[in-house]
C-alpha cells in the first residue's frame, strides 16, 4: 500500500449543481462540494496531486468540453485516475442506463445532453492509469455496482472487471442520494470529506478508498442514510487516498519523545548515534506530518546540528542554510526556531573553519535575541558566549574579554556562582590570559 505519485497522478471533479429543466432542481450544496474535494485532493500536505493535476468541470454543460477534458485526464494519468461526480443522477432507456446530468440536461429525455455513465466508464477503462476510481455521488449510482440492474446486469459487471478498477456510489440501486438542511455538502460527500480532513481514529496510517468505504458504510448506515456501495477487483481496493490525519495526531507526540531522546543521546557525546535515529524520525515525520511540519523542521534542525558534532560541521552547515530560510518563510525571523537555526550554523561554520561569517551572524543574532528573549534569557547569554569564542579566534581578544566579563557576572548573579555555565565563562575569560598581555 502506497500513495499515489502525484506527478503521474490525474484527478478530474464534476459537479452539476444548477439546471435550466425546471424538473431538475438546483443542488446548492455541489459547488462547495466539489471545491472542498479538490483543496482536500490538493492540499500541498495530505493531498493527492499538485493543483494543476486536478480538472474540476464545476456547472459546464458542454458535454464535448467535458468529454474532451475527461478524456485527456484519461491519457495522461499513469498511477491514479479518479473520477468524481456529484449531481443528479438520471435513469432512462430501455436498459435503464445511468446518465449523469450536467447544467443543460433535460429530466424527460437525459440522452441527449447528459453525461452517459457508460461514456465515462469506457473512458476511465481505457486509461493506461495503474489505479482507477470511479465515485459516483447522485441518485441512483447504485445501478452501476448491483447486479439487479435491468437489461443484462451480469455483462455490465464484467465489464467492469478490470485489475485495479475501483467504484464507489453514495446510494443504492434505486436510492435518492441526499442533501441534509444545514450541511454544506451533499450527505456522502461531506462525510468523505470529513474523514480526509480529519482522518480516522484508530486506523492506520494511509487510508485506503476500502478503510474510507467501509467506516462511510457505518457512518451513514447509523444515520439513517442511504448507503454506499463498492465494487473492486484485486488490488483496487488498496488505493491510498491520503494519510489518516488522526493517525499523524496520534503519532506526533510519540515522534516528539523520540527526538527529544536522539538529542540527549547527542549531548552525552554519542552524536553519530544520534544523528542516526534522527534520520529515522525525519523519514517518518515528513511521511506523516508533511515536510513544512514544524516538527519535521526542528528534526532537521537537530539532524544537522548533530552531524556537526559527530564530525562534519561543513555539512552540517550546508543543511542548515536551506533550513534557515526555510524557517524564515514558514516560522517568521522571530521564532525560537529561526533564531535557533542561526545559532547553530554560526556554530558549524565556525567548526568548519569560516570563524568571520560565524561572527557576524553571532553580532546580528545577539541583538535579536536581546529584543525577542531578554539581554538576561539564557539564550541570550549562550549567544554572547559563542560570539566570544569566536572573536577570541578570530584574534578580537579584547572585544571577547569584555564580552566574557559581562557573561561572567550576569551569570553570577543569574545563575550562581557555582553554575557549570559560570564556570565554563569564567574558564574561558581566564584562557585569554591577562588583560594586555599575549594569548
Amino acid at each position: 500500500m502506497r500513495l499515489p505519485d502525484p506527478q503521474r497522478s490525474r484527478i478530474v471533479l464534476i459537479g452539476a449543481g444548477s439546471y435550466t429543466d425546471q424538473d431538475l432542481p438546483d443542488l446548492d450544496t455541489v459547488r462547495r462540494t466539489i471545491t472542498d474535494l479538490a483543496a482536500v485532493f490538493t492540499d500541498p500536505t495530505h493531498g493527492l496531486v499538485p493543483e494543476h493535476n486536478c480538472t474540476v468541470l464545476l456547472d459546464d454543460g458542454d458535454i464535448r468540453t467535458v468529454g474532451r477534458r475527461l478524456r485527456a485526464a484519461a491519457q495522461e494519468a499513469e498511477d491514479l485516475l479518479l473520477v468524481y461526480y456529484a449531481g443528479h443522477g438520471l435513469v432512462a432507456g430501455r436498459r435503464h442506463d445511468l446518465y449523469l446530468a450536467l447544467p443543460d440536461s433535460e429530466f424527460e429525455a437525459p440522452e441527449f445532453g447528459s453525461l452517459e455513465y457508460d461514456k465515462l466508464r469506457s473512458a476511465v477503462l481505457d486509461s493506461r492509469a495503474a489505479a482507477k476510481l470511479i465515485v459516483l455521488d447522485c441518485c441512483f449510482s447504485g445501478r452501476v455496482v448491483t447486479d439487479s440492474m435491468a437489461g443484462g446486469a451480469g455483462e455490465q459487471l464484467n465489464r467492469l472487471e478490470v485489475e485495479g478498477t475501483y467504484v464507489l456510489t453514495s446510494a443504492q440501486r434505486d436510492q435518492v442520494a441526499l442533501s441534509l438542511p444545514g450541511e454544506d455538502h451533499t450527505a456522502f460527500s461531506g462525510r468523505l470529506i470529513r474523514l480526509l480532513r480529519d482522518g480516522m481514529a484508530g486506523g492506520p496510517e494511509l487510508l485506503t478508498v476500502d478503510d474510507l468505504y467501509r467506516r462511510l458504510s457505518a457512518t451513514m448506515t447509523a444515520e439513517g442514510l442511504p448507503v454506499p456501495l463498492n465494487r473492486a477487483t484485486r488490488t483496487a481496493s488498496l488505493i491510498a487516498l491520503g494519510t489518516n490525519r488522526a493517525y499523524a495526531a496520534a503519532a506526533g507526540p510519540d515522534l516528539r519523545k523520540r527526538v527529544r531522546a536522539a538529542v540527549e543521546q547527542g549531548k552525552s557525546g554519542d552524536w553519530q548515534g544520534a544523528s542516526e535515529e534522527l534520520r529515522r524520525i525525519l523519514d517518518e515525520q515528513t511521511r506523516i506530518l508533511g515536510a513544512d511540519h514544524e516538527d519535521t523542521l526542528r528534526s532537521r534542525q537537530w539532524l544537522a546540528h548533530s552531524l556537526g558534532g559527530a564530525g562534519d560541521p561543513a555539512e552540517a552547515a550546508r543543511l542548515l542554510r536551506p533550513l534557515l530560510a526555510d524557517h524564515t518563510h514558514l516560522l517568521g525571523p522571530d521564532h525560537r526556531d529561526t533564531l535557533r537555526s542561526r545559532q547553530f550554523l554560526a556554530v558549524n561554520l565556525g567548526e568548519a573553519g569560516h570563524r568571520e561569517e560565524a561572527v557576524a551572524i553571532l553580532r546580528i543574532l545577539l541583538a535579536d535575541r536581546s529584543r525577542v528573549l531578554g539581554p538576561e534569557n539564557p539564550q541570550t547569554l549562550r549567544t554572547r558566549h559563542l560570539l566570544a569564542r569566536n572573536l577570541a579566534l578570530t584574534g578580537a581578544v579584547e572585544e571577547a574579554r569584555a564580552l566574557l566579563r559581562q557573561l561572567v557576572d550576569e551569570r553570577e548573579r543569574i545563575l550562581g556562582i557555582g553554575h557549570e555555565h559560570t564556570e565554563r565563562a569564567r574558564t574561558d575569560l581566564a584562557g585569554l590570559g591577562p588583560e594586555g598581555g599575549e594569548r
